[in-house]
């Protein structure tokens, strides 16, 4: 095996020259590990590799035939099936019918020789079958739920401050369900604080937080350290840093980490978070959480744990922060897609509408009093 071969080329998979038992399901089975090995040299992970060879062994079922076989029109009648339409749409990949041709052709590509082993073996080779006009088009970057939406500053103080009031309640009863409470109460906190996704908050270690040498204010806990950001399909999870822009984080975090956390029993627990009985919380646990305290203030449904991100950048922005810093903040490669989180209130705009309007009638007449001076 030289070197230079790719990862998935032919000559990895099939020996040339040896005869097989089952020429047709033996060579699919080697491109589908061959396809699998290119994938998976390119930094991909095995789960979103795996979806891929799902895909392609499902398309090939259906059509009941091997990739030098397929036409562009089995993947008109695939797609046009409405009993596996559902079934496709939810895959995680959504590979086909997002407009994303790179499944099916099986990387026949010169470096991996398979379109040259087909022809030698079955007098044929595999072809594009999957292009821009016979599948749907992505229009549309931003997929979320119109209805989700930001707190409003008074809305989220008010959660907030249910949250206290239920560690407090529990605690006056003598029970040890405060401990608890008073954990995820300090999470919601904390994802907004930073403006976390959920399982950024979730995955945080108490080692995570840590000294800003140009905010000395916030003591140690001026930077918080995200581990599991958010990552591009196949890639490792996207690090970054968080600075601390509340001044009342750290008493928030400093209370949780000297005071309460220590009564979980957390000696060798490195888990900011820990569960009662486990080494982390975990989201089913914080969703039912939110969504009991949503209700006990008679919220909408609009509001959900990816709401503190949105208010992060909302109340941000709202307050004159440097859109390009909120951008970094949240880990947002584009500002466009940073924008989709921004939902000013009506309020803002009203303020920022009477401030220019001030300012260009005070303009105006102070450029009329010196033509009467």
């Amino acid at each position: 095996m030289g070197f230079n071969t790719a990862p998935g080329a032919a000559k990895l998979h099939l020996a040339d020259g040896v005869a097989l038992l089952r020429p047709e399901e033996q060579v699919f089975t080697a491109m589908l590990g061959g396809f699998a090995n290119q994938q998976l040299a390119r930094n991909l992970a095995r789960s979103t590799v795996e979806g891929r060879e799902n895909t392609v062994k499902a398309f090939a079922a259906y059509v009941n035939a091997y990739p030098w076989q397929w036409t562009p029109a089995m993947v008109d009648e695939w797609l046009g099936d409405p009993a596996l339409t559902a079934g496709v749409e939810a895959l995680d990949d959504s590979l086909i019918l997002r407009g994303r041709p790179r499944v099916l052709p099986l990387h026949h590509r010169p470096p991996y020789e398979w379109a040259t082993t087909c022809e030698e073996r079955f007098g044929s080779h595999p072809v594009q079958v999957v292009h821009e006009w016979n599948t749907a088009v992505h229009v549309q970057d931003n997929e979320a739920d119109a209805r989700k939406r930001a707190f409003t500053k008074a809305e989220l103080h008010a959660f907030f401050a249910h949250c206290d009031d239920e560690v407090a309640r529990i605690r006056a009863f003598g029970r040890k369900g405060w401990l608890p409470a008073f954990r995820d109460a300090t999470l919601f906190k904390t994802a907004y604080a930073f403006g976390l996704r959920r399982n950024e908050t979730r995955m945080l270690d108490a080692a995570d937080f840590g000294r800003n040498p140009h905010g000395g204010e916030f003591g140690q806990y001026g930077r918080c350290h995200v581990r599991f950001g958010k990552a591009k399909k196949g890639s490792p999870p996207k690090r970054r840093g968080v600075l601390t822009v509340f001044g009342w984080t750290p008493d928030v975090l400093d209370e949780w980490f000297t005071e309460v956390r220590p009564l979980f029993g957390t000696d060798n627990n490195p888990a900011a978070w820990p569960s009662e009985r486990g080494l982390r919380i975990g989201c089913q646990r914080l969703n039912s959480r939110f969504i009991a305290y949503r209700k006990a203030l008679g919220l909408d449904d609009g509001l959900d744990f990816h709401s503190f991100r949105r208010s992060y950048v909302t109340h941000l922005i709202e307050d004159g922060w440097d859109p390009r810093f909120v951008q970094e903040q949240v880990g947002h490669e584009h500002a466009s897609t940073t924008s989709l989180y921004t939902c000013v209130s009506s309020d803002f705009r009203t303020r920022t509408l009477r401030r220019h309007l001030d300012s260009t009638i005070a303009a105006a007449l102070e450029t009329q009093s010196r033509r009467h001076a």
